[in-house]
């Protein structure tokens, strides 16, 4: 059965236990050799569910992990909320040099993002918004990058079984980076009593909130780029319409 998989992969469950994971583009190759070197060491150091994947087949390259349970989260109760505090301050408590040592990539591409950002995105956005723009690439350059981070944690990459927090998955953007990033949508994309559960579970101080709230004005930026790599004129309207009304947040 195909799941789908995401922007990097084509996922596929087979006899019911494993899911099976193929790159889309030759630069995920690395990213998914990453997680089979990172994930079985940092999984038993994590109080939920997380792949444990192995190369199944190197060329052309197929990983697989047992199935973690779960469909993408949809009850935003405050237990769920602390159960991901909980998670996420067990993830970024990890040591980032241990971490690096298993094979977890040293630090983000921030700097080669923002630049194309600057080059692609700037230029689409509305005059009135480019100063707000450009003030917010020049605030995510500064941020710190001293933590193991997930990097892309969603609804779609965190599973429940009935209305409790399973697991969390796809772990192919985890690099050494700002906390904060993880905290973006589930503190600004979720409703307020869950949110509040996350940040009071986590810990979250007033440095932290926001900067979560700069990485979430920044994540539709990467839906119009992907948009433009891939020729999905859709993702490219879709995110730049998210960037318009993100800036407005600040």
């Amino acid at each position: 059965m195909d799941f789908g998989g995401g922007w990097d992969s084509v996922a596929t469950l087979v006899d019911g236990r494993w899911v099976e994971r193929r790159p889309r583009r030759p630069e995920v190759v690395d990213l998914l050799l990453m997680e089979t070197r990172v994930m079985p060491w940092l999984a038993p150091q994590l109080p939920l569910a997380v792949p444990r994947p192995e190369v199944a087949q190197l060329e052309p390259l197929v990983v697989r992990h047992e199935l973690v349970p779960g469909e993408p989260i949809e009850d935003f109760s405050e237990d769920n909320g602390r159960q991901l505090g909980e998670f996420l301050r067990a993830l970024h408590g990890v040591d980032a040099a241990d971490a690096v040592a298993h094979g977890l990539a040293k630090s983000d591409d921030r700097a080669e993002t923002v630049a194309r950002f600057r080059a692609d995105v700037v230029p689409l956005v509305p005059d009135a918004l480019t100063a707000r723009a450009t003030a917010l690439l020049d605030a995510i350059a500064d941020l710190p990058s001293d933590a193991v981070v997930h990097g892309d944690i969603g609804p779609e990459h965190i599973l429940c079984v009935g209305d409790r927090v399973t697991g969390v998955i796809d772990f192919s953007d985890a690099h050494t980076g700002d906390p904060a990033i993880d905290l973006a949508w589930l503190l600004n994309g979720t409703p307020e009593h869950f949110a509040r559960a996350v940040a009071k579970e986590y810990g979250v101080s007033p440095e932290v909130r926001d900067r979560a709230l700069l990485w979430h004005q920044l994540g539709p930026w990467y839906e119009v780029t992907f948009g433009m790599d891939n020729d999905e004129p859709d993702d490219v309207e879709s995110g730049l319409a998210g960037v318009v009304s993100r800036l407005d947040l600040g």
